[in-house]
């Protein structure tokens, strides 16, 4: 298996709050023998631990999912990257944290756009998909992380931009979430979410409710997401809509601005 280079593990290791293990497998493992963080929240998230899937995730798994949920004119996984790098305003020297980062396609993305002198933070709480992520990288901005999504080990403060796509939906503590995000940007730091989008007509609603229960993923309301960054003190807030999905960025606005709530 590939290994980080030191000072890219050097460059994680500083933002860390805790002690990064010394064996390397190419990724900082805080999670240990544990075979994720928190309660398992569906069968969703249990897929995601298994050998196979890592496998087939971004070029056949993802894609599809994406077009039954983002419906026709959704974007493309590459087209959702393009539109992450470009909410987020990535540039030279910054660090960004990619939440459930999966097999890092967005998390190489973001590498390049912060290089030279940037790090790109891919974080995820599945052994396989880092192994296979960290075997596809060998770019010095860019560190995998296996940790906590709803509560990253990092230092408040210390990030520039976090991306979260189609996960927050599925921890089981997503608000808990959005007030560790909000911890860890810094002021003017930016965020941009890809979650469910349940529908106002009734049917269609009902529908989605179900599939929801179903597969253990929360089903967001429109306008919900937009709605829990402004009161966690993000400005500036974007919404696109696809099919059931939502797109929502925003801009932390200040430091002082920042309020949390136990309730989205």
């Amino acid at each position: 298996m590939p290994t980080m280079q030191p000072g890219t593990r050097d460059r994680l290791a500083d933002l860390l709050t805790t002690a990064a293990p010394s064996t390397d497998q190419g990724f900082v493992d805080l999670l240990g023998e544990s075979p994720q963080a928190g309660p398992p929240t569906g069968i969703t998230q249990r897929l995601m631990r298994t050998s196979l899937l890592p496998r087939v995730y971004e070029r056949y798994w993802r894609p599809l999912l994406g077009c039954v949920f983002k419906g026709p004119f959704g974007p493309s996984m590459a087209g959702e990257v393009r539109l992450a790098t470009e909410l987020l305003a990535l540039r030279p020297g910054q660090t960004v944290l990619d939440v459930a980062c999966g097999t890092g396609r967005f998390t190489r993305a973001f590498g390049a756009a912060v290089a030279p002198g940037g790090l790109a933070i891919g974080l995820d709480g599945a052994r396989p998909m880092l192994e296979t992520a960290v075997a596809e990288s060998g770019q010095d901005t860019v560190a995998y992380l296996r940790a906590d999504a709803v509560e990253p080990p990092l230092r408040g403060s210390t990030v520039d931009a976090i991306c979260c796509f189609a996960a927050l939906h599925m921890f089981a503590e997503p608000e808990k979430a959005l007030d560790s995000f909000a911890g860890l940007l810094k002021p003017g730091g930016r965020i941009v979410l890809l979650t469910s989008a349940r529908r106002g007509w009734q049917p269609a609603r009902t529908v989605e409710t179900m599939g929801g229960i179903l597969s253990g993923q929360r089903m967001f309301d429109r306008g919900e997401i937009a709605a829990a960054l402004r009161t966690r003190g993000f400005t500036a807030i974007a919404e696109r809509y696809a099919g059931f999905t939502q797109i929502v960025a925003g801009k932390l606005a200040s430091a002082g601005a920042v309020r949390t709530s136990s309730k989205t």
